[in-house]
């Protein structure tokens, strides 16, 4: 079977959403940047020695590059990937986590969110399959639409015959006969 580059197969079963957390997440560590990259170029020239002020400089930009660069890319490591069929969530850094959620399984949706997420409508959406730990997307953008989306795609992957036959009437067949 063919298979896209996140490994949902395309006969059948379609991407519905890609999703990151919310780039707001980079905030702390840019502004870092951006002030950390103006007091070195300020402070740059202090020491007496040359080879001394070349240090500081060297020392503080690789600092700083690593202040923003490991948020960055711990922050490009995490994704979610909503199908017709399945949630995938996959995360981390050095080492890879991938977990998958069928609709078809039946599961809890539950949305979180603080003050600030709200005021960005972001939150957490935390899904109860029954299994030890939950499954918990976080902060997520637009976390009202993935809530209310995930719980369609579950009720259609549960009950996929009850729209067709919703849709045709209200007349119940028994065995054959109406």
């Amino acid at each position: 079977m063919a298979t896209d580059t996140d490994g949902a197969a395309i006969n059948g079963e379609r991407v519905v959403a890609r999703l990151r957390p919310h780039a707001r997440a980079l905030f702390w560590p840019s502004l870092l940047l951006i002030v950390g990259g103006g007091t070195l170029a300020y402070f740059s020239n202090v020491f007496p020695e040359e080879w001394q002020n070349v240090a500081l400089v060297g020392v503080g930009g690789l600092l700083l590059a690593l202040l923003w660069l490991i948020p960055l890319f711990r922050w490009l490591s995490t994704r979610y990937t909503v199908t017709t069929r399945r949630l995938v969530m996959r995360r981390g850094l050095f080492t890879r986590i991938r977990q998958e959620i069928l609709h078809s399984r039946g599961y809890d949706v539950t949305l979180s969110r603080g003050a600030l997420q709200s005021m960005f409508r972001s939150g957490d959406v935390i899904i109860n399959a029954g299994l030890e730990q939950p499954l918990v997307l976080r902060d997520v953008p637009s976390a009202d639409l993935v809530h209310d989306a995930l719980h369609d795609l579950m009720e259609r992957n549960m009950n996929p015959r009850g729209h067709a036959a919703s849709a045709a009437g209200d007349e119940t067949t028994a065995y054959g006969v109406r």
